[in-house]
């Protein structure tokens, strides 16, 4: 079948991608997942792309290279991991454009010899099986395609590669539209889903036809396109062709030289014998005249081997065109510079230079020589050219002479022996510049100490326009106005926090009013308990005893009356101590009888209760009635269900309590304590540990020996720990208490911000999710809200979703009797605002915030500004509203706090903002000075006190924590058989051999205990005879032999031992073991997007039965946030109907239904008393009558 036989189906494929491309999301393709850093670009997408961009011109190369490498490194610098192909069947497309030709092959060898890209070309075809098989190795995230290209015929051809890439599951992203920020890359990317796939499935056959006959019409097309220039030489002819003339000038320089005079000297050989050949008998251009214009051409050479970039950017611009016949042997040309570089790889070891192949032609160049020549002078020697340029010249043309054997081209000199023109004539060949006067353009002469010392000597060497320029003038005001107050109206100007609405007035003392606050603000409170459980702390003002003015007197009733007070508390405190003990025992008590019952329910009582217990004593206690009922209970499962298979739930909630117990108290366990812990361990079947804690302990006989057998968990102690303790393993904690926190024991790094806010310093603080940075912002709070009435902290969200969660975070946590028209915490938003001016803690977003700090009126209000916190400052990085997180950065005077997960440059940040609090150093210094110097000491109080300068502190740090407290593990969700599985999956397996080789393992790629264990077991299987199995077993690593408890430093120390190794595998040739290992670690599961919009109620069901709930569920739109929500509504109020038609809950809004009613019944006899009252008459005439 041939190409028009398939026209119905290109037409379909073409609008089924159309159809596709509206619903392509504009999101970021980089840097969010491990996996999404290796992605492929086609080629000839990318050359197509670069291109097509406005401000190319055709016959610039080395503006096409710029292009192209600025593409590329907008991908790199944002992280970005990736393979160019070319594909060998996408040459066809350019048989009608032979300059494309050449250039593509030039940009090949660029790529593949200037860069360390990785440049695949040995791909026939998309539907080959050698890039299916590419596709299944290295699982690229996504495939960057042009959706368009420069013919019909190769839109085809990239609708082909798209079609297939869906098929292969890889994501399709269009070339053009990319746009990028500091920390992101956007573009339009269209996913593989359940309904791309399904096309080519269905269509794979008549895919299969289509691609070949659409391949055989370009190869058709290319014997059209060569035989106009070559006659009956076929494409295999001029190959040898080519590679005859290359090792021709191989023996004449084969010390070798710059590709830019290999290209030169054979493509204008070449190009002439073919004239010779074939066209000096047609209607063309003499054989004389073909030979000037080579002349030209070598001569163009010439000067770009010598002429700086400064100079080329500034030739004229030529719009003459080239006259047809001209044009013709310019095609020939190009098409012989497409077979010289085609056949380069066959040259072996001659040293060519290929560093200049992006500057092979330069059209704008040529046509100047050429016009200089046709227009400008007519006599030799019109050129004054220089020696070195000279030289070349003659060089180049001397040996083009040698190359050609069959005629004589004649001598480098004159450059032109005919008359005959190669540019059209015009009136105008030059592109003129208009000659109309420009407007004088510069800056506004003023004077400003503060911006003369900023800038400098920049000033000098700007343009500044005189006094007497006509727009000076214009802009200079013509009455002075108070900047508070309207210019006309003289009323107080308005900003945008006026206008943003208010739902209550914040002033009113309307009883109405103050209700709603009332349970506006229980509200919150509610709403912040069920985001954290803590416990609400009263906050009341710090106040300093200052000496009384009375004397010795003053001084001893002072230090009397704390002495009785104490002695007070102490006689209290006696009979409280008792009460607590006497509570304590009951509760151990009850959790003692709690684990008796409900082994799992009790030990959640008895880690409730060792959060809440201050003595150490009373937890060991605790701990060792954990560890008995649990041993307990494990021997009793070992004599029952224990002989089948092991439930190793309860070994496990052992060896929790045995780490607590060395870990935690080891100076105040006793020796019996310890041996029991010992027997315990023995009994589980860790004997080298159980003697290494008593050395006393030693099975007596065989019978005791096969009686330990029965309860041991049958693998060592390091493999049961990583396997099954995973995330109850310890991490290496302080032990000393510090006395600012008292809910937990912080760590160094948490100290040094508490040290920051106590200091007053600023900091950046870049901690993983979940790792405890934000109580330094409560803290903050908590220390401003001490202080006194007035200090305001401001604390900063990206978004109003987390400014409405801090802001009931903040009414949860804290609570303070504040003066009349005080409030604790309010919010501003472009939607709503509430309490912003009259609160101590404003939730606000960034550009609402710099509304207040920039508006002339609110400046009392900024001046209450005691701390700023940033939260999510990576969105600095961002395109959008960055400019507001930058200004504010600026222009805030007081300390800050910098909260973020994920910045690249913590450093570079930290440095640029402390050179920004040097700045308010310098400039308050320069203030004081001023002050003092004019004898203004009121003023100068005045002015430290308004801005709290007296304490604060200039400095800014760095606090880091790198080690994330909880551990991530990754599953893949999917249907099967109308149900949602969850299947694991092992970070490895999102790896290739190919970026770990190239790459190395993603820094942000960290393993689980158990993925460690698993990552092991895999190697060995990979590999039978591993040297280094033995050393890397769990049980005989050197950080967990004979250790009872393994820390989490340890199992990441193992970690990073296995990550080396297998890098190791792949640099010492086992790539095939390595391979298999990935294999082995990747899921078989299948997810079908299709059936999990539909099935997202099972979802949340299957989350539910698993004790996963509660969870958070990513989506990208706001419509599919509701349709998810209504189809979980819908599901539940099913589920609830069906199930329990008569549940609790109905018989409860039955019951309030009744109780309605009696209301409603006792209301209307109580407005018939009322009435009867209000009318006694009317009441005894009925009552007599």
């Amino acid at each position: 079948m041939g190409l028009e036989d398939h026209a119905v189906f290109f037409r379909k494929m073409t609008k089924f991608i159309l159809y596709e491309m509206p619903k392509a999301g504009y999101s970021s393709i980089l840097n969010d997942f491990v996996e999404s850093n290796f992605f492929v670009i086609d080629g000839d997408s990318l050359l197509v792309t670069c291109l097509c961009v406005k401000s190319f011109k055709w016959g610039q190369n080395l503006h096409f290279f710029y292009l192209v490498e600025c593409y590329l490194v907008n991908l790199m610098s944002n992280g970005g991991q990736f393979s160019i192909v070319f594909f060998k069947d996408a040459e066809c497309a350019y048989f009608d454009f032979p300059e494309l030709l050449s250039l593509r092959t030039a940009l090949i060898l660029h790529l593949q010899h200037n860069t360390n890209i990785d440049v695949q070309t040995e791909f026939s075809g998309c539907l080959s099986q050698d890039w299916k098989l590419f596709l299944e190795q290295h699982y690229p995230y996504f495939l960057i395609v042009s959706e368009e290209g420069l013919s019909d015929l190769q839109t085809y051809l990239f609708n082909f590669l798209i079609i297939h890439s869906w098929g292969m599951k890889v994501n399709v992203v269009l070339s053009s539209g990319h746009e990028s920020d500091t920390l992101r890359l956007y573009a339009h990317i269209m996913e593989s889903t359940e309904r791309n796939q399904t096309f080519l499935k269905k269509n794979e056959t008549v895919i299969q036809s289509a691609y070949k006959s659409l391949i055989q019409h370009l190869e058709e097309r290319r014997i059209l396109a060569l035989a106009p220039y070559f006659k009956q030489l076929k494409w295999n002819d001029m190959m040898e062709e080519a590679c005859r003339t290359l090792s021709l000038l191989q023996h004449l320089w084969p010390e070798g030289s710059d590709i830019r005079r290999v290209l030169c000297v054979t493509s204008c050989s070449l190009s002439l014998r073919m004239y010779h050949r074939i066209l000096v008998h047609c209607n063309h251009l003499s054989l004389q005249e073909v030979e000037d214009f080579c002349r030209l051409h070598c001569l163009c050479v010439a000067f770009q081997l010598h002429l700086p970039l400064s100079q080329r950017a500034c030739s004229r611009v030529i719009t003459s065109s080239w006259i047809r016949a001209s044009d013709s042997f310019l095609k020939m040309n190009k098409w012989c510079e497409h077979f010289i570089l085609g056949n380069l790889n066959i040259l072996g070891s001659w040293n060519l230079d290929l560093n200049h192949v992006s500057d092979l032609y330069d059209e704008q160049l040529l046509k100047n020589i050429a016009f200089h020549y046709e227009f400008e002078s007519t006599q030799e020697p019109h050129l004054n050219l220089g020696d070195s340029i000279k030289r070349d010249y003659e060089h180049l043309w001397n040996f083009v002479s040698q190359l050609v054997k069959e005629f004589d081209v004649g001598k480098s000199f004159p450059v032109r022996t005919r008359t005959q023109h190669f540019l059209t004539q015009k009136e105008s060949v030059i592109q003129e510049i208009s000659l109309e006067k420009l407007p004088s353009v510069g800056f506004i002469p003023m004077t400003s100490a503060v911006i003369d010392e900023f800038v400098g000597d920049v000033v000098k060497d700007l343009p500044i326009l005189k006094s007497d320029a006509p727009v000076v003038p214009s802009l200079f005001p013509q009455k002075t106005s108070d900047e508070l107050l309207h210019w006309h109206a003289q009323r107080l100007l308005s900003d945008d926090y006026d206008r943003i609405k208010c739902h209550i007035d914040e002033q009113s003392r309307d009883p109405h009013v103050l209700d709603f606050l009332k349970k506006s603000q229980a509200y919150q409170q509610f709403y912040g308990k069920s985001l954290e459980s803590v416990s609400t702390k009263v906050i009341s003002i710090q106040t300093t005893q200052q000496k009384d003015s009375s004397g010795a007197s003053g001084e001893i009733l002072q230090n009397i009356k704390p002495q009785k007070v104490t002695k007070k508390k102490k006689k209290k405190s006696i009979p409280e101590d008792q009460n607590k003990e006497q509570q304590n025992d009951d509760l151990v008590f009850s959790i003692e009888e709690e684990i008796k019952n409900n082994l799992l329910s009790g030990i959640r009582k008895l880690e409730d209760f060792l959060t809440s217990c201050a003595s150490n004593s009373a937890k060991v206690g605790v701990e060792m009635l954990g560890l008995i009922a649990c041993f307990k209970a494990w021997k009793e499962h070992c004599h029952g269900e224990g002989k089948i298979s092991k439930d190793l739930n309860i070994a496990v909630q052992m060896m929790k309590r045995i780490h607590s117990l060395l870990e935690r108290y080891p100076e105040i366990l006793e020796a019996e304590q310890q041996q029991y812990i010992a027997k315990c361990l023995n009994y589980l079947g860790f004997n080298d540990l159980a003697n290494s804690l008593d050395p006393t302990l030693v099975i007596q006989d065989d019978k005791e020996k096969n009686e330990g057998n029965k309860y041991s968990i049958g693998m060592g102690p390091a493999r049961f720990q990583l396997q099954y303790m995973g995330h109850y393993l310890i991490r290496d904690e302080r032990k000393d208490p510090d006395p600012r926190v008292r809910d937990f024991i912080p760590d160094t790094w948490q100290r040094e911000l508490l040290d920051v806010v106590d200091k007053n310093e600023s900091a950046v603080i870049v901690a993983p999710t979940s790792s405890g940075k934000t109580y330094a912002s409560y803290y903050c709070m908590e220390k401003v809200l001490r202080e006194s009435d007035d200090g305001v902290v401001v604390y900063v969200a990206p978004t109003k979703a987390v400014v409405a969660q801090v802001a009931a975070s903040v009414q949860n946590r804290f609570t303070k009797r504040l003066p009349a028209g005080r409030i604790l915490c309010g919010a501003f938003t472009r939607d709503y605002r509430h309490n912003a001016l009259n609160s101590q803690v404003l939730i606000t977003v960034p550009e609402c915030f710099e509304i207040l700090l920039l508006a002339p009126h609110r400046q009392k209000w900024v001046k209450r500004i005691r701390y700023v916190i940033f939260d999510e400052v990576h969105y600095l990085g961002r395109e959008v509203g960055v400019k507001f997180w930058e200004l504010l950065l600026v222009i805030i005077r007081c300390p800050f706090l910098i909260l973020s997960a994920t910045i690249d440059n913590p450093d570079l940040l930290t440095k640029w903002l402390h050179s920004v609090k040097q700045y308010w150093k310098w400039a308050d210094k320069i203030m004081q000075e001023k002050f003092i110097s004019e004898n203004q000491a009121n003023e100068c109080l005045n002015f430290l006190k308004d801005h709290s300068y007296k304490n604060q502190s200039y400095e800014v740090r760095l606090v880091l924590c790198g080690e994330r407290y909880n551990d991530l593990e990754k599953h893949i969700c999917s249907v099967k058989h109308d149900d949602v599985y969850f299947d694991h999956f092992h970070p490895c397996a999102a790896l290739t051999t190919d970026i770990i080789e190239k790459y190395g393992f993603p820094p942000d790629l960290t393993l689980t205990p158990q993925e460690s264990i698993q990552l092991y077991d895999t190697m060995v299987q990979a590999w039978e005879t591993w040297p280094r199995a033995q050393e890397l077993c769990p049980e005989e690593f050197v950080l967990f032999k004979n250790k009872v408890v393994i820390k989490k430093l340890d199992v990441r120390k193992y970690e990073e031992n296995l990550q080396a190794e297998l890098t190791n595998w792949i640099k010492n040739g086992k790539v095939k073991q390595v391979k298999r290992v990935l294999e082995n670690l990747s899921p078989n599961s299948s997810s079908n997007s299709k059936d999990m919009v539909n099935m997202f109620p099972l979802l949340v069901e299957k989350l539910r039965q698993m004790d996963k709930l509660p969870a958070i569920f990513f989506l990208f739109k706001n419509g599919d946030v509701e349709k998810r929500a209504g189809s979980m509504c819908a599901f539940l109020e099913k589920t609830e109907t069906k199930s329990y038609p008569h549940t609790e809950c109905h018989h409860y809004i039955l019951d309030i239904n009744k109780e309605l009613r009696k209301v409603e019944r006792i209301v209307e006899e109580e407005k018939k008393i009322f009435r009867s009252r209000s009318c006694p008459e009317k009441n005894w005439i009925s009552v007599t009558a």
